[in-house]
């Protein structure tokens, strides 16, 4: 049996950051630019900054520099170590959920 979740932040109710903002983020660090991130992953430039600028607002950070083209940028030291920690959150709920996992799977076998 598998237990399956997803994991986001919020700050009064308002997504901060999650697996989508993961994924964008990667892309802009694979890709070199935001605008080229967001045609990696299917989306328009309007709504990648839309969710970069959202997640800048609520924490009162910069998260995306402004490289030398139009739509380019790439990530802030602070983006860095957001995707990181947010990364580390996901590998510490992993290894709770796989001992959880291992620990139901025992309670429901047992014979009582």
């Amino acid at each position: 049996m598998k237990i399956r979740h997803k994991v986001w932040l919020e700050s009064d109710g308002k997504v901060i950051f999650g697996h989508g903002r993961q994924e964008l983020f990667r892309a802009v660090e694979a890709c070199g630019s935001l605008n080229a991130a967001a045609k990696k992953l299917g989306m328009s430039y309007r709504a990648a900054w839309g969710r970069v600028r959202a997640s800048e607002q609520r924490l009162g950070i910069s998260l995306i520099e402004k490289g030398s083209h139009e739509k380019g940028g790439h990530l802030t030291e602070e983006a860095k170590r957001l995707l990181q920690q947010f990364e580390e959150l996901e590998e510490r709920l992993n290894a709770c959920i796989r001992a959880t996992e291992e620990w139901f799977d025992k309670q429901r076998y047992v014979k009582k």
